[in-house]
């Protein structure tokens, strides 16, 4: 990703916290960043992996805990299929359903809006009382790339 998106995703997250009376630590900032820059999802050991770089003290709980922190602030989505997680796209943008389209080929992972997805859950949910936090699909396949 370039590093432009990659300010912009740390800039929206900065203020989203700020607005939120939440801490974004400077931990849980790297963690986001290293996040940003990857052009895949990536599992929290890979994470542990690169924030070792700048930080050779860290353990698995410090990535979890800021994994944790950044998923309740929407700033990241978590894939269950593979755990792995991948930033989310739409920081700042109303709640929403993401459909994550993963290719089983090369590991891209596309994020889009799940609209007409989305009103379907909303109805479903509000027949039975239930009441949505969050919701991100998972749609296995192959990329157009793979394709060719």
């Amino acid at each position: 990703m370039k590093s432009a998106s990659v300010e912009s995703i740390l800039v929206k997250a900065q203020k989203m916290c700020e607005q939120r009376a939440v801490r974004l630590t400077p931990q849980r900032q790297q963690v986001l960043r290293l996040m940003a820059e990857q052009k895949n999802a990536i599992s929290a050991y890979d994470l542990l992996d690169l924030l070792r770089v700048s930080e050779p003290q860290a353990k698995p709980p410090t990535v979890y805990r800021a994994l944790d922190f950044l998923m309740e602030q929407g700033f990241i989505h978590k894939i269950e299929s593979t755990n792995s997680y991948v930033v989310c796209h739409h920081v700042g943008e109303p709640l929403h359903t993401s459909a994550l389209f993963i290719c089983d080929s090369c590991g891209q992972v596309t994020e889009h809006h799940a609209d007409g997805i989305d009103q379907l859950l909303k109805a479903l949910a509000f027949k039975t009382g239930f009441v949505i936090q969050h919701s991100v699909l998972e749609t296995h396949g192959t990329c157009s790339n793979c394709t060719k």
